[in-house]
């Protein structure tokens, strides 16, 4: 079953996320700047702070980031968060029930699905997962990657699969 979304739909919630991130005190220095400061990788003008590091064995091959943005609740269904990798990290092999939209907001990124060649994803363009598909995402090699994901949660969590291996990843 195909999960269509209507472009108001996605521009409302892009919308909201953005308006949300730009309420920062440009005074302060944000995560994203500490970051920078961290591993010296330059980052962009990012619309959203980089958020909490990741701490779980669902990432692997770098350092990760998480800045939630929209919670799923009983009126809109789907998860909205900024997710940061630094160069080679990337996901486990993940399924979403409901399906996932992927925003390239920054760097250049990996994307793949089961049984198909891994894709360049750069900033700009937009993956949509289709519901129940094994695939993961990442970083590319060289550079960081940030996406905005949005996540139907309606039919249920992400399933969370296998490591992607070195090979598979370099392939």
């Amino acid at each position: 079953m195909k999960i269509k979304f209507r472009i108001s739909e996605i521009i409302g919630i892009v919308g909201a996320a953005i308006i949300i991130g730009s309420c920062t005190n440009p005074s302060q220095p944000n995560s994203d700047q500490m970051q920078n400061s961290v591993n010296k990788q330059p980052l962009n003008d990012l619309v959203f702070e980089s958020g909490e590091k990741v701490n779980n064995s669902n990432f692997t091959g770098g350092t990760v980031w998480l800045k939630n943005l929209v919670d799923a609740d009983s009126i809109n269904q789907h998860a909205v968060g900024s997710v940061t990798f630094d160069p080679g990290a990337r996901t486990k092999w993940h399924a979403h029930p409901a399906g996932q939209i992927i925003l390239a907001i920054d760097g250049e990124g990996y994307y793949q699905e089961e049984g198909k060649n891994k894709v360049i994803v750069e900033k700009g363009e937009v993956m949509k997962c289709p519901s129940d598909v094994p695939h993961w995402h990442g970083a590319s090699a060289h550079s960081h990657f940030v996406q905005v994901a949005i996540t139907g949660r309606e039919k249920g969590e992400t399933v969370w699969l296998k490591e992607v291996t070195d090979e598979e990843y370099n392939k």
